[in-house]
């Protein structure tokens, strides 16, 4: 028999152990539910989705010995759906349109059907809409009438030809003559009634969640109208689009911890690019003028709702202009792209009604700060240790133990300052703002302020809480740059350096991923160039996946929903302006079963006694000594892989169920409820428990023996 390898349940911060994804700012109490689950990425079919396979392969094989391709070449269409609805919009009911220019020929998929004796009715779906296909079996030559009814099924993609009907009911219809079929499907498609609500498939297989769900489909029609919209604009203007390199020696333009590859022809190392910055800015300086990208970035960086591993942006450089101009050209983009989309400067994101009508609010980020907070950086220097007092004792009580953290950590003033306006102004801005003249020391590609001394010319746009764009004065002295180049690799290597000091330990080695750990080269080529000269000039990056965000009211931007659930935990994030998210192929979990004690002695060492089970798990199951002592440290377990490494140790989510309690400290009789408690090997469900609400231990004020789950590894 396999031996059990068991592990208590005690980390506070599990996603980041499991899949190296999670910023370090996510915290294991959001998106909790106690279910274990696991599933691969991979296209997976119930039995009843084989079952339905094997029959299609069989009607498949039917086609083709009747002498007909189930995969044809081609179709000659006359119109789509939508077309044939507008055109025949003023037919009245019961009436048939069959002159000979009415002979029309459409093609789509099938998306229900209905049969009764000598009528068949079908619903084909096309890119631009729905039409009904009413069938007769008098009017069908031969036996189609029969393989209509018996080979076509939901899913297959159909050629129809025929006149034009509506029905008594008032359903426009192509009055089929003849129909063959283009594409046979051999997988089903998700219930009709139900759509296709499995989360994971839907952004695991977006064509399925297409199919299923074809409003998901106007959004990214919207992106590309957006895209389009943005390259008139800026064309119009005489912007000249240019493509850069994705495959580069030194990440640059940006602070952040780039994807590394390998050239084998090189035999080096190369970044995926994190901006586009720093080589349009060698076109500004090879004579070009007014330059743009529309490209993909790669951060390697985690994940959340607003920040994607790949995403889109355009960057624009324009010679002999500044910052202000890019507000202008801020403002020309956004409010032309809601006009293409919307048709007015008005629109709704999530309950909230925002004006895009010019101008928009120009505010430096002093002033905002201030506003807000009462406290005027400008009036403390340079004074580091006054600052953060100030700071402190004005946010008070207000503050989270994470941001409080944050301001202690500050290096600068100008640090301290951005800080503060992340965690106190940024939320508030809900209409389009350009915040002004941020700190140098976080804006090391931006000119100096031409006035006020210790800021920069930049600005950053942002619209319901979220930075849309960013855009300086470009910096053109190459000396002043270089120092500051240097400055920024001198203190990414003194962060790494400290992070390296607790390699000893075990949380050191478990963070030696972290966004820290990761080498900065300085880009001596850029340096270089500027040295050359580059003409004064402003520059721009404005975040694409964010504006469609904005424009289609999506609430999130980036989709992974990654179902290897180690101790009932969620990582969810939805993605709706995001074609095709990068998921894994493939999450290893374990077969594993997980025991969160609702009371002390709900499991006891011994056999696993499975009340209300749905299945029969395919071996014995047993609880080990272990989970009755459940030791207070958190033991490790590393996994072999194949090649002999060991992977990352895995620790898994304390349980935090509490039971209600009166004033008094007793439970009511009312607040008692029966709840269900799930147990699975692996994906197999094996057990179902109920008991009262009012029997779970409030984990959280137990002793360190008695706290979290142990799980089972089989």
């Amino acid at each position: 028999m396999e031996a059990l390898r068991v592990w208590s349940l005690t980390t506070s911060q599990p996603l980041k152990h499991l899949f190296r994804l999670a910023t370090a700012t996510t915290t294991a109490t959001s998106s909790v539910r106690f279910v274990l689950r696991c599933s691969s990425s991979a296209a997976t079919t119930t039995t009843g989705g084989h079952a339905v396979r094997a029959i299609r392969l069989k009607k498949v094989d039917e086609l083709r010995s009747k002498g007909l391709d189930p995969y044809a070449y081609k179709w000659d269409r006359t119109h789509t759906a939508n077309q044939l609805q507008d055109i025949y919009r003023h037919l009245g009911n019961g009436e048939e349109s069959n002159s000979e220019s009415d002979h029309v020929s459409i093609a789509g998929r099938i998306v229900a059907r209905r049969a009764f004796g000598k009528l068949a009715f079908f619903t084909l779906r096309d890119d631009s809409g729905t039409i009904q296909l009413y069938c007769e079996k008098e009017r069908l030559v031969n036996d189609q009438f029969d393989q209509l009814k018996t080979l076509v099924d939901i899913g297959d993609i159909l050629g129809a030809s025929g006149s034009i009907k509506r029905t008594e009911k008032g359903e426009l219809s192509v009055y089929v003559n003849s129909f063959a079929i283009l594409t046979k499907s051999l997988l089903p498609l998700p219930d009709k009634f139900h759509g296709l609500t499995d989360v994971d498939k839907r952004y695991r297989q977006r064509y399925v969640d297409m199919i299923a769900n074809p409003e998901v489909a106007d959004i990214f029609r919207n992106r590309a109208k957006i895209v389009s919209e943005i390259r008139k604009t800026v064309e119009s203007l005489g912007f000249v689009e240019v493509e850069t390199p994705v495959l580069q020696g030194a990440a640059g333009g940006a602070e952040a911890r780039p994807f590394v590859t390998h050239h084998n022809s090189l035999g080096r190392d190369l970044y995926l690019r994190i901006a586009t910055e720093l080589h349009l800015k060698r076109m500004l300086v090879g004579g070009f003028e007014k330059v743009y990208e529309i490209g993909r970035i790669f951060r390697n960086e985690g994940i959340s709702t607003r920040h994607n591993p790949e995403f889109t942006t355009i960057e624009m450089y324009e010679a002999y202009s500044d910052y202000q101009s890019m507000m202008n050209m801020a403002e020309e983009i956004v409010s032309r792209c809601a006009v293409a989309v919307h048709g007015k400067l008005t629109i709704d994101y999530q309950g909230v009604e925002i004006c895009l009508e010019r101008p928009w609010r120009r505010e430096t980020m002093h002033n905002l700060v201030k506003e807000a907070t009462g406290i005027d950086f400008s009036e403390l220097g340079n004074d580091l240790k006054t600052a953060k007092e100030v700071t402190l004792k004005a946010l008070g009580i207000d503050l989270e133990n994470k941001d409080k953290s944050s301001i202690e950590a500050s290096p600068s003033v100008g640090h301290l300052l951005n800080e503060v306006f992340e965690i106190v102004v940024e939320p508030k801005l809900l209409q389009p703002t350009f915040v002004l003249d941020y700190p140098i020391e976080i804006s090391p590609l931006a000119k100096p302020h031409r006035r006020h001394a210790g800021l920069t010319e930049r600005f950053e746009l942002f619209i319901c809480g979220r930075e849309l764009a960013n855009a300086f004065s470009e910096l053109t002295d190459p000396m002043d740059q270089r120092g500051r180049l240097e400055e920024q690799v001198r203190q990414h290597n003194e962060k790494r350096a400290a992070a390296a000091m607790d390699t000893n330990s075990v949380e050191g080695k478990s963070n030696k991923d972290e966004d820290g750990s990761y080498e900065v080269t300085l880009d001596d080529d850029f340096l270089t160039a500027l040295e050359y000269g580059m003409p004064p000039a402003s520059g721009m990056g404005l975040g694409i996946d964010r504006l469609v965000m904005l424009l289609t009211n999506s609430a999130r931007t980036n989709s992974y929903y990654l179902e290897c659930w180690t101790v009932g935990f969620v990582f969810k994030t939805s993605n709706l302006v995001t074609l095709f998210p990068g998921l894994p192929a493939k999450i290893h979990c374990p077969s594993f079963i997980c025991f969160c004690k609702p009371s002390p002695h709900i499991y006891t060492a011994g056999p696993l006694k499975l009340e209300n089970s749905p299945h029969v798990p395919s071996k014995p199951v047993s609880v080990p000594e272990a989970s009755d002592k459940l030791p207070g440290e958190t033991i490790e377990v590393k996994e072999e892989s194949l090649d002999g490494k060991q992977q990352p140790v895995v620790k898994c989510l304390k349980s935090s169920l509490r039971k209600l309690t009166s004033e008094s400290g007793s439970v009511k009789e009312d607040q008692k409820k029966k709840v269900q408690w799930m147990d699975y090997i692996g994906k197999e469900l094996v057990q179902i428990r109920e008991f009262e609400l009012s029997e779970i231990e409030d984990t959280e004020n137990d002793s360190d023996d008695n706290k979290g789950c142990v799980c089972v590894i089989l």
